[in-house]
């Protein structure tokens, strides 16, 4: 049995956005989940570069531009978010695999939930879908919003 820290309600809720409708929906109900409880927030934006960049050299020089155009941009949503809502967020962006780094950063924190969007892709019906594992791995409540 894990060790319980006592409190009533999550005080740290992990977000994991990538861009998709789904997730930025999954970012709005953690953000309003947060505000209720009154938790902290944190966004997890995870990139990685695409496999095609790895076998042209020429396009890894844009491909990295891209990826840090799309971070930026991303900050920048949290950002104005959080001043809307009120709610205590940090942002933070990494690259990997998405489940792997979900997992880390939930597990560092010592996050007390996790939230993510549904996956729309017909593979993950068979393979298992970031949220699936997720819930498999029996660390955190996790919600799954569609």
């Amino acid at each position: 049995m894990q060790f319980e820290l006592g409190t009533d309600g999550p005080k740290v809720i992990v977000v994991g956005v990538d861009g998709s409708d789904t997730s930025m929906r999954a970012g709005a109900y953690a953000a309003g989940l947060a505000r209720r409880q009154r938790a902290r927030l944190v966004v997890v934006y995870v990139t990685g570069a695409p496999a095609a960049s790895r076998l042209v050299a020429e396009a890894a020089g844009a491909v990295e531009q891209a990826i840090n155009e799309s971070i930026e941009d991303m900050r920048r949503q949290v950002e104005q978010g959080a001043l809307e809502t009120g709610v205590a967020t940090d942002f933070i962006a990494v690259r990997g695999d998405p489940y792997g780094e979900l997992i880390r950063v939930a597990t560092d924190l010592r996050a007390d939930a996790v939230v993510v969007g549904a996956s729309s892709r017909f593979g993950h019906r068979f393979v298992g879908s970031l949220a699936v594992r997720l819930v498999k791995s029996g660390r955190w409540p996790v919600t799954v919003v569609p």
